[in-house]
This record gives structure tokens, C-alpha cells and sequence, in this order.
């Protein structure tokens, strides 16, 4: 909107003043301007007149146009600011200063004409033109309307608002006459190309707009509030800050911008909802004019304690610190300096001085309530007693001198850039003649420092180096707020290392402790952010970690997944290793296991010591003596072959128990199966005129059991050969532990070994179970039948038990079905002829042996 009124009023002035060459011939005096001219509101006279230009009032008077007489001309209203008006006598000061110097434009004279912009961009648009041309009524009177080309200043200084500021640089920029401003920061204004002859001593807002996001990020503030001024200042300067509020991960509330022209209305919404927010901090880019009108709206209703972060045009306002509201506000502000015989240049100012100019009239009414001789007015007239020294108001204030010393610098420039043009190692030339580009180009080589200690130099982009104090408003002894200097920016040092803080900050409340503001607290490790649906990234729940997954930070925005072998601990905050589970020797489980085992191969060894003590006796002999110590041989071994199950497994253990466990095994059913063969070949020679015996004695006996194991033996090789177990981290069946077991390799070899097992028992007990009804004294069938069922059982059970096992389970029930079938073979087998020897020696005879007596069914 104000970018659009500028262009306006640049066309309207073009067109009014652009009379043809006809008109002036016909008529000279028509040649002229339509308007008067605004009046400087400072001036002096030199060989080289400087223009200044400043927002010493903040409205002009608007009347209505009837469009039936000319238009009145703009003219300043409102109250005036002391704080600017110190600015333009501060230019003043530094072109008085200059000339008293020998060293720079020696026997030169700088005069100034210093104009009020009211910080509109009418009147700035216009006194720019004034700049262009200079205020003559008439052209000239000869043959044409032709004017000289030079301007009618070289170059000047302002202004300080962003948006009259602009539309004055776009003016200038067509003629090349340099604009060296003070305190215009928009970002904006740094585009060479649109902005030609735009140079500033103050530096960007695109500085201050990142040293202000990464201030609130460096004091974790996630969840702001955000208000500007609706001009070219307020909207440049909030869109480089929430661009880099955006990239450190900041997120706004509400971002509202008025403008103090604008109807009460929209300054009271914008109150509200400052009111209504649940941010505790607000950046307020905003010119000091809106500033205070805002200040003014929420002290009638004043909002919840807020943390104020302030751009540098009112942080350093000294007008604003009688808001005790916004104590503990901070900002960035242009460094403090000192500019000696400033204040003594700001005090030495008299009534008859002040009368010269309109501006300093006003300013001396309106200090000390009273009407000097000659003005207007109803006040009473003052009588000389009043003291400046006395006063305390912006204009006397000399404490911080921040933006004056940019006037300062500014000023220092253009004459600089001056001497470079006019003088020579010796001497300066008043009657050169140049034009204000030739100004221009100096301007971007001056490199030099001020008398109190300032470098002063432009970039590429006619900016200077961005260097800011980091301002803190603090209560004084007396109650009173003031300026602290607690931290610094400068923008030349290596990156992440521009913010340094140099004292405490007294915060909101005047709290020691830096106030929180955040849509959701942080989420704790062991948790990840989760965003609420409609709502901006800052406002978050805190979702526990998945099972598997942990988060080592605090707002982690996703979980980590744990290594295969690692699990999360209780927290959910580390990876933790799985711990390892396997059946080992010091585990009471295997302890028992062990127990049993051994005692079955005491077992098994006793029954053969007394069997090895009674070899002669008739029931040994006639239980086949050979293949019952081979069986109990087999059995020792099918019990302490368990024992390989127990332990850490490795490539050597995980080979052995599943190939010793399967060749053990056949040799004890081979053993078995070969004794009721026997049984049966032996009842079936006593029938008349069989010869059976013959085909199945001691060698056939003992070659049957050797092929048998043969083949297991075989099968087992190939196993081994193939693909044989391995030792195996079983990370599956389990999420929060590791199982160790032993892999099979080929399943098919496993089960091979398993189903030739199996095949060789089923055989046997359909044998024994033929063979149950021949005589009892001398028929071992029934036993091996009930052996058999007891192992066949045994088996079957254990196949979906070794599947659905847990973890070291699973090792244990195939060591329990190893031990349950062993057992059962001794106990069916052998325990009853072991009770006879020992117990019951007189049934252990030929004659008991060899007596009928009726057949008991099983």
C-alpha cells in the first residue's frame, strides 16, 4: 500500500511540474511551480548544501479535496519526537564539526537544509523532488524550459523510517543522487538494483531478523507470539524473521500487524488476541510510533506477563521506558557511543535561536509550556528563565547516543565522499562542479573512522558491517527501567560464534531464570514427538518408543530401531545387549538334568556289573548274554550323550549331540530289536523240523546289529557332509533375548536321523508284540513290548513339546526325552532279571526257566 502511494505521488509531481517547451515560450512566467515549496526546518548556507531528512512528527494534516481549488500542500501534525528532532541537530552538529576541520575539505564550507518527512511518504516524495531541483519558483525566463543537470544537493541523509525511506531511494536511484540513511533497516532496500543510490550506516534487517531468531532459539523459546507494523519496515523485516524462525524450528502463535492510521478497531483485535495468547513471548518489529500506540491499548487491560523481544527502533527508545510493563524486554540495538561536544551543541540553544527555525519554536513551547515572542498561541509567554539542562526528554538525552552516532557517521561519509571529488593531496576546490553520481561512486570506497573510534565503510550492497548490542531493560536503584548492555552480534565473526553474552538478564518480572514458552513441553528420552493433527509442529504428544526402539534425546522426532543383538532397557532410552540364553552347566535345570543322566549311567553300569557277576547264572544266559552287555553298553552311552545337550554351543558340540545321540540310539534299538528276533527264532526251532535258528545265530545277531547302526552312522556322515548343524543366534522366537542354539543345518538329515530312529522302534515293538504270547518264564517280549511302547510314547510326545518349547526349553525336553526312553528300556528290560538275581536267586534255575505255567495277556 505505501509502495503504491509512493508511485502515485512521483507520477502526480512528475506530471505537474512537466510543462513543454511551447508552454514556456509562450508564456515564461508559466514556467514555474504550481505548489510552494516546503521550507527546510534547519538550514546554513556553504559552497556544498547536504540535505537531511527526518520523521520529527508522525502525521501529516489531511483535508478532504473539493476539486475545486488546488490541493493544499501536506504539512507536519501531531505531537513532536524529541528523539529525531536530536537526530537532525545531530547532523547539525557533525557538518559544524567538519568545517571546523583542516584535514577534511579544507577551506570548504558544508551548509544543510534538513527537512521533516512527518514519516509519510508525501511529504518525503516531496521534499525529495525539492532535493532534485531545489526550491526556485521559476525556472528561467529565456528561450526554453532547460535546467542545469546538477542537483540541488549532492546527496543527503535519511530518512529514518523504511517506507518514506524507499519511496525516496526509488526517486533518487533515477538520478544517481546518493541516499546515505541512518536508520531505514528493511531488507529490502539492500537490492542494488532497485535501490541504486540507497547507502546505509545502520545495518540490515536481514541481520537483525537472524540474530533475533537464533536468540529465541538460543533460550528454547519454541512458541511465540508476533506483531509488526503494516509497512515496508514491519512486513520486510517479519518475513526474514519467520523465515528463520522456520528454519531454527519456531513456530508462531499468531503473527498480527496494524498501522497507527488504521481505525481503533483493528488496534483493539490486535490487542485481544495478544491478550488471549497462551505464547509468553512476543517479537514486536515494530516502528516506535505504532509501538506506542500498542503499548498504550494493552496498559488499559494489560495482558498476562510477557517476555517482549523488541526490534532496534524501539528497544532503545527512551520514551518507551516508562512502560513498566515491558520491563525485562529484549532486543538488539545498534552499539552506544559517545560523540563528544554533542551536548554541549544540543544545550547552547537560546529563544532567539530558536525562533530562526519553526522546528526548534516548537520544540521550545512544547518543552517548557510557554509561547516565545512572535509565535502563535495561547500559552503564556516565556520570560528566559527556562533551562534546557533541566529538562529530561529524549532530546537532552546524550546517555546512549545509538542511532545519533549512525546520523553521525552518515554525515562523516558524504564528506568523504566530497573531498574525494574536489580535493586534492593539497588543496580543495569550491568551484568544482560534479555531479551526484560522481558522489555516489566515492561512497562505496570510503573506508575510514570517525574522531570517536567508528569504521565506516560499505558493502556491495551499500550496508554496513551488522554489529548489534543485545539490549536488556532493567530496573534501576530508583524504580526506573533502563538500557543494559548484556550480550553482543557481530555478523563478520565465524558462524555460531556471533552471539556472545557479557552479563545476566533480568527477565520478565525481574526473574533470574529464563521464562518458558512453549506449546508442549519437551518430550522426554524414551519418547518421540508426534504432531496434533491441525495445530503447527510445535505443539506435539509425546508417544512412548515402540517395543525395540529407543530415543537418546530430548524431542526426538522419530524412535531408533536397536541392532538385532540389542535391546532397549526399561527407559527406552539405550540399547542394551540381549542377554544370551542357552542351557548352561551352573543352571539348576541342567544340574537335575545332569543328575539323572549320570545316575542312568550308574544305573546301566550296575545292571551290567551284576549281569557280568551272574553271567553263568541260567536267566543271564538265557536272555542272551552278548547282546544284553551291548544293549547296557548303548544305554551308558544314550545317557551321558545327553550330557552334550548342556553347555554354550559351538560347531564341534552342536555336530556331536545330534550324531552321537543318533547312532547311540540305533545301537540300543538294533540291540533291542536283535534280542527279539531272538526270542522269536528261538520258540519258532522248537517247532518239528525248524531249522531257524541256524539263519539268525550270534554272528547274524551281531551282524544285524552293525548294519543297523551302519546305516545310521552313514546317514549322519552324509548329514555331516551336506550341510551339518552349526551354532546358531536365534533372535526370532524371542524379541527381548538371544537364544543359542544349535542350528540344524538340513532339516531333512535331522529328521532323517529322527524317522530312521523311529522306523527301527515301530519294528521292534511290532516284534515284541508278535512275540507277547510265547511262554512267560523265558520271554522277554512282553517287556520289550511295554519298552517299546514306553519309547514310542516317549517320541511321539516329544515332537510337538521340542516345537513349541521356549528358548532353553527346548534343549531340555530333548534331553528328557532322551533320559524318559533310556529309563524305560532299563526299567522294562532289565529291572525285573536284576530283582530275580539279587532278590529272588531261587527262581534264577534252569528248572524255573524251563516250567510252564499259563500265559499272562499283557
Amino acid at each position: 500500500m505505501q509502495l503504491t502511494l509512493s508511485v502515485t505521488a512521483f507520477v502526480s509531481v512528475l506530471f505537474v511540474a512537466e510543462l513543454s517547451p511551447a508552454e514556456c515560450e509562450a508564456d515564461p512566467v508559466s514556467c514555474r511551480l504550481w505548489t510552494d515549496p516546503q521550507l527546510p526546518g534547519l538550514s546554513m548556507n556553504g559552497d556544498f548544501i547536504i540535505g537531511g531528512i527526518f520523521a520529527i512528527h508522525f502525521y501529516t494534516r489531511s483535508e478532504q479535496n473539493t476539486y475545486t481549488r488546488q490541493p493544499l500542500q501536506p504539512q507536519c501534525s501531531g505531537s513532536m519526537d524529541f528523539r529525531e528532532l536530536r537526530f537532525a541537530r545531530a547532523m547539525e552538529f557533525t557538518i559544524h564539526e567538519i568545517n571546523n576541520r583542516t584535514d577534511l575539505l579544507p577551506g570548504i564550507t558544508l551548509g544543510y537544509q534538513i527537512y521533516d518527512s512527518c514519516s509519510t511518504v508525501p511529504m518525503a516524495v516531496k521534499v525529495a523532488f525539492q532535493f532534485a531541483n531545489g526550491m526556485e519558483p521559476f525556472y528561467n525566463d529565456t528561450d526554453s524550459c532547460s535546467k542545469s543537470a546538477t542537483a540541488a544537493v549532492p546527496a543527503l541523509v535519511g530518512d529514518s523510517p523504511s517506507t518514506p525511506s524507499i519511496s525516496i531511494a526509488r526517486m533518487l536511484g533515477l538520478f544517481g543522487i546518493p541516499q546515505v540513511s541512518h536508520y531505514a533497516t528493511c531488507a529490502c532496500l539492500s537490492d542494488k538494483r532497485q535501490y541504486p543510490a540507497f547507502f546505509r550506516t545502520i545495518p540490515s534487517d536481514h541481520h537483525q531478523a537472524a540474530a533475533l531468531a537464533r536468540m529465541v532459539k538460543h533460550f528454547g523459546w519454541t512458541w511465540i507470539g508476533a506483531v509488526r507494523s503494516d509497512t515496508d519496515y514491519g512486513n520486510y523485516g517479519m518475513a526474514s524473521f519467520l523465515k528463520a524462525a522456520q528454519e531454527e524450528g519456531i513456530c508462531v502463535e499468531y503473527s498480527e500487524s496494524y498501522y497507527r492510521t488504521q481505525p481503533r478497531s483493528k488496534l483493539e483485535r490486535v490487542a485481544n488476541v495478544i491478550r488471549r495468547s497462551t505464547a509468553r513471548v512476543i517479537v514486536a518489529f515494530v516502528n516506535s510510533g505504532d509501538m506506542r500506540f500498542l503499548l498504550e491499548e494493552l496498559a488499559r487491560q494489560p495482558p498476562p506477563p510477557l517476555q517482549w523481544i523488541g526490534s532496534e527502533t524501539w528497544i532503545t527508545d527512551p520514551d518507551f521506558l516508562k512502560y513498566n510493563m515491558c520491563a525485562g524486554a529484549i532486543g538488539f540495538g545498534v552499539p552506544r557511543s559517545v560523540i563528544p561536544g554533542l551536548r554541549e551543541f544540543l544545550l547552547d540553544l537560546s529563544p532567539e535561536q530558536a525562533l530562526k527555525s519553526p522546528l526548534l519554536t516548537e520544540f521550545w513551547e512544547s518543552s517548557f509550556s510557554c509561547s516565545l515572542k512572535g509565535s502563535s498561541g495561547g500559552a503564556r509567554e516565556c520570560d528566559g528563565s527556562e533551562d534546557l539542562r533541566a529538562l529530561q526528554n529524549p532530546y537532552t538525552d546524550t546517555s546512549q547516543l545509538r542511532v545519533t552516532n549512525m546520523v553521525y557517521k552518515a554525515t562523516y561519509a558524504i564528506a568523504h565522499a566530497i573531498h574525494s571529488v574536489i580535493c586534492n593531496d593539497t588543496q580543495c576546490d569550491k568551484s568544482a562542479t560534479f555531479t551526484p553520481w560522481q558522489i555516489l561512486n566515492q561512497l562505496k570506497r570510503v573506508n575510514f573512522t570517525t574522531k570517536n573510534g567508528f569504521q565506516v565503510s560499505f558493502d556491495s550492497s551499500g550496508d554496513p558491517v551488522a554489529v548489534y548490542e543485545l539490549i536488556n531493560w532493567q530496573f534501576k536503584k530508583d524504580g526506573g527501567l533502563d538500557f543494559v548492555t548484556v550480550g553482543r552480534y557481530d555478523s563478520s565473526r565465524p558462524r555460531g560464534q556471533e552471539f556472545s553474552m557479557s552479563r545476566a538478564i533480568s527477565w520478565v518480572g525481574e526473574q533470574k531464570e529464563v521464562p518458558k514458552s512453549v506449546c508442549s513441553e519437551s518430550c522426554p528420552p524414551g519418547t518421540r514427538k508426534a504432531v496434533q493433527k491441525g495445530k503447527p509442529v510445535c505443539c506435539y504428544d509425546c508417544i512412548p518408543c515402540a517395543e525395540g526402539e529407543i530415543s537418546n534425546k530430548t524431542d526426538s522426532l522419530d524412535c531408533l530401531r536397536c541392532p538385532p543383538e540389542f535391546w532397549p532397557n526399561a527407559q527406552r532410552v539405550s540399547c542394551l545387549p540381549k542377554p544370551v540364553e542357552f542351557l548352561s552347566w551352573d543352571d539348576t535345570l541342567s544340574i537335575i538334568l545332569t543328575v539323572f543322566s549320570v545316575t542312568g549311567a550308574f544305573i546301566a553300569m550296575s545292571v551290567a556289573a551284576v549281569f557280568y557277576k551272574h553271567k553263568t547264572s541260567p536267566i543271564v544266559r538265557a536272555n542272551n548274554s552278548e547282546l544284553s552287555f551291548l544293549l547296557l553298553f548303548s544305554l551308558t552311552l544314550c545317557f551321558l550323550c545327553s550330557l552334550t545337550f548342556i553347555g554354550r554351543p559351538s560347531e564341534w558340540s552342536c555336530m556331536l549331540r545330534h550324531t552321537a545321540f543318533g547312532i547311540t540310539f540305533v545301537l540300543c534299538i538294533s540291540c533291542v530289536l536283535g534280542k527279539t528276533i531272538v526270542v522269536l527264532m528261538a520258540f519258532r526251532a522248537t517247532l518239528p523240523g525248524s531249522n531257524a535258528m541256524k539263519w539268525f545265530g550270534p554272528p547274524q545277531q551281531r551282524l544285524s546289529v552293525l548294519a543297523f547302526t551302519f546305516i545310521q552312522a552313514l546317514i549322519c556322515v552324509i548329514w555331516l557332509k551336506i550341510s551339518p548343524p552349526f551354532p546358531l543366534k536365534n533372535l526370532k522366537h524371542y524379541k527381548e533375548r538371544i537364544i543359542l542354539e544349535c542350528g540344524l543345518g538340513s532339516a531333512i538329515g535331522f529328521w532323517a536321523v529322527l524317522g530312521y530312529i523311529g522306523f527301527l522302534a515301530l519294528l521292534c515293538f511290532i516284534l515284541a508284540f508278535l512275540a507277547r504270547k510265547l511262554p512267560d518264564n523265558f520271554n522277554e517280549a512282553k517287556f520289550i513290548t511295554f519298552s517299546m511302547l514306553i519309547f514310542c510314547a516317549v517320541w511321539i510326545t516329544f515332537i510337538p513339546a521340542y516345537v513349541s518349547s521356549p528358548g532353553k526349553f527346548t534343549v531340555a525336553v530333548e534331553i528328557f526325552a532322551i533320559l524318559a526312553s533310556s529309563f524305560g528300556l532299563v526299567i522294562c528290560i532289565f529291572a525285573p532279571k536284576c530283582f530275580i538275581i539279587v532278590f529272588r536267586p531261587e527262581q534264577n534255575t534252569k528248572k524255573h526257566l524251563m516250567g510252564k505255567v499259563p500265559s499272562k495277556a499283557l
